[in-house]
């Protein structure tokens, strides 16, 4: 009996993420755009966008698709420890309010590794880099990376990059469309669950948790030498696969 795999795709705003327009033949349960990125697939069931994103760059849903926005992801978020622990900007958040309410097997991402170079750093052209603004939750995105990455690996979730670009903020590992089809087969990085739990009781003992999600509204409360141990810590429980 062939075992069924949830797969989840995961779509940003970066320029390679046209790449996946030419993905017709797999097969997703759910195609999450985030923000301006439901432009790129017609067949996106999921549109998630933060509360201040425009209303007139949002789009309008059909039958098959819904749109999401803070009502929803925080509640997410804050199951999986909250912002300031994730790393408030919305890949992070994506991919946590995917886990909490798909629970899916795999979570593909694509046009989000957070890397802005020359005039062209989105699909649409010269766009905002909002992972590099001046933020304590975003001070390394690696390690907020890891941790998404962890907490998927605690609930028998994969998490894999489809972007085809060399530089990434993401350790996802880096996988062809063309391997989809094996799933269960492919390699993970090493996670190690001691780390996850010393990373998870110091963000306990820490006590950074905002539930209404506005953690900015309290940014000053924040030892930023605090999160840094908590971030070195999640990123010592991924080891990257070569």
């Amino acid at each position: 009996m062939t075992r069924k795999t949830k797969k989840i795709l995961i779509i940003g705003s970066a320029p390679d993420s046209v790449n996946a327009t030419k993905w017709k033949n797999l097969s997703f349960d759910n195609i999450v755009a985030i923000n301006n990125a439901w432009k790129i697939r017609k067949d996106w069931t999921n549109c998630i966008y933060p509360e201040d994103f425009p209303v007139n760059k949002r789009p309008k849903a059909s039958e098959t698709q819904t749109l999401h926005s803070s009502e929803e992801y925080v509640e997410a978020q804050n199951h999986f420890g909250g912002f300031v622990y994730a790393g408030g900007t919305m890949a992070f958040t994506a991919g946590y309010w995917a886990l909490y309410k798909f629970k899916p097997q795999i979570i593909c991402y694509t046009g989000c590794d957070m890397v802005y170079k020359g005039e062209k750093t989105h699909f649409y052209g010269k766009g905002k880099a909002d992972p590099l603004r001046k933020d304590k939750t975003l001070n390394n995105l690696l390690a907020k990376s890891a941790r998404l990455e962890a907490i998927a690996f605690l609930n028998k979730c994969k998490i894999i990059n489809l972007s085809n670009i060399s530089e990434s903020k993401l350790t996802f590992p880096k996988v062809s469309v063309n391997d989809l089809d094996n799933a269960f087969e492919i390699r993970s990085n090493k996670i190690t669950e001691e780390k996850i739990d010393l990373a998870l009781q110091k963000e306990k003992n820490t006590g950074y948790f905002v539930p209404d999600g506005k953690y900015w509204k309290k940014m000053d409360k924040f030892d930023q030498k605090e999160i840094k141990v908590i971030d070195d810590l999640w990123l010592s429980s991924v080891e990257k696969e070569i």
